[in-house]
């Protein structure tokens, strides 16, 4: 069997804490044959590491080596590198989020199109156990009404690479971690078209001197990104979201999860439960059981794959993550945000 060749651009943290794992253990379909970054001595260390025959500071570079790439860079790069790879015929699997803009995400998929390749974007939350079991009992839920999202950490602005710098990454909390969970919850919806979008930006903790932030040291006196979002949504479908997520909040404790109210039924995700009405009951169902991987990075790594070669549709669309994009968008242009 010919097996995919794989090649890693960026080989940071999310490069070797989820991709280069994942498609490791998919050594049957797929050899990772080359990887790049901008850090030449930490692409051939990555490369010695996982025993990879090829490194290179120029992404360019690599391309011919390789059928598909997986971008893993700062958000700022994403669209250049996506678009350069379908100009070299390779396919494309891209960090979240998509881009830095809706008008960047729209050359995204107008590339992909013209170069007949996959994109795929990397909300690896669709994978999830619990994501996966939530959209098989849809139907029991019916017609979404009320959607509820939250994906707040307490202290947990990230202290490490560039996730606080703003013309690099384009935002903070929202465009690094509210966009898994707004995506999840606009998948399980069937996708509907939004027709309102309002929001508001804070970041006044993360501004303050004395920082108690769990995961390391930033600095307050340069922070200039969001720490906290909330957002109320409208779809043309007539149901409404209630969103919210943070790197930094006055709250007890972290909390990730979607609830969907809907006219037949209700569903948490995180933890997966149904509530239903039956026999005159109000009744809650938990799973003794779920099937599907504990690392949900081997899932989407295999979809992409099997995408690649033809014989699976994507469980990520593009189009499904342009629209998240845009949300996000409307969110930070929304009137009356405070950065």
């Amino acid at each position: 069997m010919i097996k995919l060749r794989i090649g890693i651009i960026g080989v940071g943290g999310i490069a070797q804490g989820r991709h280069i794992p994942a498609f490791l253990q998919l050594s049957d379909i797929c050899e990772i044959t080359a990887l790049s970054d901008v850090n030449i001595h930490r692409a051939r260390e990555t490369a010695e590491k996982y025993n990879i025959p090829n490194a290179f500071e120029d992404y360019l570079d690599l391309f011919p080596e390789v059928d598909a790439v997986c971008i893993c860079t700062p958000n700022k790069f994403h669209a250049e590198i996506t678009i350069a790879a379908f100009n070299a015929g390779v396919h494309v699997l891209c960090e979240k989020p998509m881009a830095l803009s809706f008008e960047e995400c729209e050359a995204m998929v107008a590339a992909s199109k013209q170069a007949d390749k996959v994109l795929a974007i990397a909300y690896h939350y669709r994978f999830m156990k619990e994501a996966q079991a939530a959209k098989k009992v849809m139907d029991e839920v019916g017609l979404p009404l009320v959607v509820r999202v939250q994906a707040l950490r307490r202290r947990k602005v990230p202290g490490w690479g560039v996730f606080t710098n703003k013309d690099l990454q384009g935002g903070g909390s929202l465009i690094d971690f509210g966009c898994h969970l707004l995506d999840l919850a606009l998948w399980l919806m069937g996708n509907p078209k939004h027709t309102a979008v309002s929001g508001t930006t804070y970041n006044t903790l993360s501004k303050q001197p004395n920082q108690v932030n769990q995961w390391g040291r930033f600095d307050h006196e340069t922070f200039n990104v969001d720490d906290h979002v909330t957002a109320y949504m409208k779809f043309e479908n007539g149901a409404s979201m209630l969103f919210e997520t943070s790197w930094a909040a006055n709250i007890k404790d972290d909390q990730a999860n979607v609830s969907i109210s809907g006219a037949d039924g209700g569903l948490s995700v995180f933890p997966f439960e149904l509530f239903t009405t039956k026999h005159g009951m109000l009744l809650n169902s938990e799973a003794a059981w779920l099937p599907g991987k504990e690392d949900p990075g081997v899932p989407q790594a295999k979809n992409f794959i099997d995408a690649c070669l033809g014989i699976a549709e994507l469980v990520v669309k593009p189009e499904e993550a342009l629209q998240v994009s845009q949300i996000i968008d409307r969110i930070y242009e929304s009137e009356g945000n405070s950065l």
